[in-house]
Parts: structure tokens; C-alpha cells; sequence
């Protein structure tokens, strides 16, 4: 195949590879945190029993489960700056994308998390004098996160993965960032090997450590 890696130097990998990874980590550290925190709101409103919560919530959650990421993307990407007249910019499209998608599935993860906690719990935080927002907040939730976080961290994983369908609306991530070091020195399959190399990197090590975290949690049980 005449494979050469003879033209990349620190100095290129710093100068392409570089910011396009920095994108993927914040793009992903911002879906994660975002997407955690409104899928806990939409898992506790899924399992509040008021219809009027309920019913959004399901509705939002399983509509967004049922379409492709990249469709999201693009649609987001070309009818938002529509209706609003301006355009927001590949990377902060990509960023309210990806966490008002991953939402969707973080708050399955919770609803899962809060439902393994013992209804016994619930009812001694009754029984101690909290109140439903009290015991949520101090009793459930806690235990509810530390049941799912491997999951949660797994799901994570995935989303990094995920950053790289941001290319459909320009955004320069890792994979932009090898790519275009691909076409300046007309060696795209040498970089396409490189960014598959190093996406697994990155991910083989996060599950490593992933896989180290559920051991210890299970420990303390």
C-alpha cells in the first residue's frame, strides 16, 4: 500500500490534530454534564405520575431515541439560524445538538438509576421528615447516580464517539483535524488509519478505567 508517515512531525499533529481534539473533549465534557442534568429532569418527570409531565417528557425522549444523530445535526444545523435569522456557528450548533439529543438517552439511564433504589429508602426519608423534593435531592438521587455511573461514563464513551458525525456541518473536530491533514499532504489513508488508531486509544483506555471504577463501586456494595 506505500504507507508514509515520514511527513507528520509534532509540529503538524499540534497544528491540525490538535484544536480539532480539543473541540471533541469540550464538545463532550459540555454534552455530558448538560445532558445529564436535563435527562435527570426529564427521568424525574417520566416518573413523577402527573401526566402533564409525564407525557412531554415521554414524548421528547422517545422521538429523539428514534431518530439517527446525524439527521439531528443537520436539521438543527440548517432550520434553527432559519427561524431565528442568524447563523449560530457549526460549534455551538454542534454543542446544543449533541446535548439536547444525549438528554434523551441519559435520562433512561436515570430512570433506570432511580427506579433500583429501594422504596424503603424513599419511605425512611418520609419517615425522617422530608419532604418528596428532600428526599429526591438527598436520598435518591445520590444513590441513584452511583448506581448508574458506569453506565453513565459507558454512555459518555459513546457520545466521544459520536463527536465525529459533527463533520456534516463543518465542524472542525478530531476527525476534521486528521483529515484535513490528509489532503494538504495528499496521504488520506495513512491519517484515516491514524485517527482510527487513536480513537481507539482513547476509547480502549476511558473503558479500561471504566471497567476499574465499576470493580470498586462493586466493592463498596
Amino acid at each position: 500500500m506505500n504507507l508514509d508517515f515520514s511527513f507528520l512531525t509534532w509540529e503538524v499533529l499540534r497544528s491540525y490534530v490538535g484544536s480539532g481534539l480539543i473541540f471533541s473533549f469540550q464538545l463532550t465534557l459540555i454534552a455530558m454534564v448538560g445532558g445529564i442534568a436535563l435527562g435527570t429532569v426529564l427521568a424525574l418527570m417520566r416518573l413523577s405520575g402527573k401526566k402533564w409531565l409525564e407525557v412531554p417528557a415521554t414524548i421528547y425522549v422517545d422521538t429523539l431515541r428514534s431518530i439517527p444523530l446525524v439527521m439531528v445535526i443537520m436539521w438543527f444545523f440548517l432550520i434553527i439560524p432559519f427561524l431565528i435569522g442568524q447563523p449560530i456557528g457549526a460549534e455551538v450548533s454542534a454543542i446544543i445538538t449533541f446535548t439536547l439529543f444525549e438528554a434523551a438517552y441519559y435520562s433512561e439511564i436515570m430512570r433506570a438509576g432511580i427506579q433500583s433504589v429501594p422504596k424503603g429508602q424513599v419511605y425512611a426519608g418520609y419517615a425522617m421528615g422530608m419532604n418528596y423534593r428532600q428526599t429526591t435531592q438527598l436520598v435518591v438521587l445520590p444513590q441513584a447516580f452511583r448506581n448508574m455511573l458506569p453506565v453513565l461514563l459507558t454512555q459518555t464513551i459513546i457520545l466521544f464517539q459520536d463527536t465525529s458525525l459533527v463533520y456534516a456541518i463543518g465542524a472542525y473536530d478530531l476527525l476534521k483535524g486528521f483529515e484535513t491533514v490528509g489532503r494538504n499532504f495528499n496521504r488520506p489513508v495513512e491519517m484515516y488509519l491514524l485517527a482510527a488508531a487513536v480513537y481507539f486509544a482513547i476509547c480502549f483506555s476511558l473503558s479500561y478505567l471504566v471497567r476499574r471504577l465499576q470493580q470498586k463501586i462493586q466493592i463498596i456494595r
